[in-house]
């Protein structure tokens, strides 16, 4: 069973995952517990489109994302930006996943998974892996600055296919 959490932290493994409807660069609704009983979403919280950093760690997840689609996971990734630039960021990149936009209400969702920096105003770097029962599976926040090692988030994937 899940447990609840507080919050203003991140959601630890074992408890229920925050749930949402953010917009995609589509500029259609996509929400987390839509996933509930048919795969299991990698939630990948991101500064900003057009980043160094960013572009670097999305560039990676598109050139494994068939390991996730293997694995029958959903990958959605959480900016603050507006939908018309993750529009712009998907085409230009090439991006075959969903990019959520958290821009309004800035960042709520960011906060409600404990990820959002009020100084900067921008998601930091939060993975989630939320399995088909909305319970967070896989979390791991990183600090500004810091790319993340995806290896982690692979073998979290493979193991919810194992488990689903």
């Amino acid at each position: 069973m899940s447990r609840p959490r507080p919050e203003s932290t991140p959601p630890e493994v074992g408890t229920v995952a925050p749930d949402f409807t953010l917009r995609n660069q589509n500029n259609s609704d996509v929400t987390l517990s839509a996933f509930q009983g048919k795969a299991p979403a990698l939630l990948i919280f991101y500064p900003f489109a057009f980043s160094r950093i960013c572009t670097g760690e999305l560039r990676e997840l598109r050139g494994g994302l068939a390991t996730y689609t293997a694995a029958g996971v959903e990958v959605v990734a959480i900016s603050t930006d507006p939908t018309y630039a993750l529009k712009a960021y998907a085409e230009a990149e090439g991006y075959r996943f969903t990019l959520l936009s958290d821009f309004w209400p800035h960042g709520a969702v960011a906060q409600a998974y404990g990820v959002f920096n009020d100084k900067a105003g921008m998601a930091v770097r939060g993975t989630f892996l939320v399995d088909i029962a909305g319970t967070v599976a896989f979390a791991e926040v990183n600090g500004p600055g810091q790319a993340r090692d995806q290896s982690a988030w692979r073998r979290a994937a493979e193991a919810a296919n194992q488990t689903a």
